[in-house]
């Protein structure tokens, strides 16, 4: 579990998170939601330790992020697995180089071994064999699936990821979700995911932190998203056109049920 405690974090006078106190829960798709400049993604960073707090603290189990020693960080990081939002793949390595780049940095293991961790991810991602192709040979949406593979490599507790079906076409997008949700469970892993797709929302979101003007405006999962009687937060949702039709259907549904009745 990783716990934000009273998340302050400001940028000279202006203050983007205003006291922010929320569990992320191991096993679980974890999804911090909200509208641009809501702070979601100085939160996600300030989570996995690339933004110090201004104030507040940050809890990975029973560790206090801010407390550790340059070896205990060290040890942490070896324990976290990072899905960026544009791949963040080199361009001048080849898959297999890409997926066994967090071996090669903190492993002692051989080649073969690191080989065989490479393959098994691959086979994890559904992308076999692809091993000597290089990321500008491969569809968007199968790198962002090696991006995930590499953030898996060495078996991470903790997983972030930053708008991870940002550019990817709906059918991709799903696919995507289902895997981050799947291996989530396998690993029981705390899964940390920093999202606007709303179809992510009512497809994975195991526990759901909606953050509005830096703070924690509602919190909940995905059978209550919807039925919340927080306005900021309908708002927010329903402002995608998708669900607006959906929001109508099921509103002339219970209309024609009423009537029926």
């Amino acid at each position: 579990m990783i716990r934000a405690v009273d998340i302050h974090k400001s940028f000279g006078d202006t203050e983007v998170l205003k006291g922010i106190d929320f569990s992320f829960e191991e096993g679980k798709t974890n999804l911090i939601i909200g509208k641009s400049g809501a702070g979601k993604t100085v939160l996600l960073k300030t989570l996995v330790g690339l933004f110090q707090p201004t104030s507040g603290h940050v809890w990975y189990d029973d560790q206090n992020l801010s407390q550790l020693s340059k070896k205990e960080l060290l040890k942490l990081r070896k324990k976290v697995g990072m899905l960026f939002q544009g791949n963040a793949l080199f361009d001048s390595m080849t898959v297999e180089e890409n997926i066994r780049f967090p071996l090669d940095m903190f492993s002692s293991q051989s080649l073969a071994e690191k080989t065989n961790r490479v393959n098994h991810c691959l086979e994890r991602v559904s992308l076999p064999g692809i091993n000597h192709k290089y990321p500008s040979e491969i569809s968007g949406g199968m790198q962002k699936r090696v991006g995930i593979a590499r953030a898996i490599v060495l078996n991470p507790k903790y997983l972030f990821a930053d708008e991870p079906n940002s550019g990817l076409d709906p059918k991709t997008a799903i696919r995507i979700d289902e895997l981050l949700s799947s291996i989530t469970k396998e690993n029981n892993i705390t899964t940390i995911i920093n999202t606007h797709d709303m179809s992510s929302v009512m497809e994975i979101g195991d526990n759901i932190c909606f953050v509005h003007e830096g703070k924690l405006e509602w919190q909940g999962n995905k059978s209550e998203v919807l039925n919340s009687s927080n306005q900021t937060l309908q708002e927010f949702i329903f402002a995608s056109p998708f669900l607006k039709r959906l929001k109508r259907k099921a509103l002339e549904h219970d209309k024609t049920q009423g009537q029926q009745d």
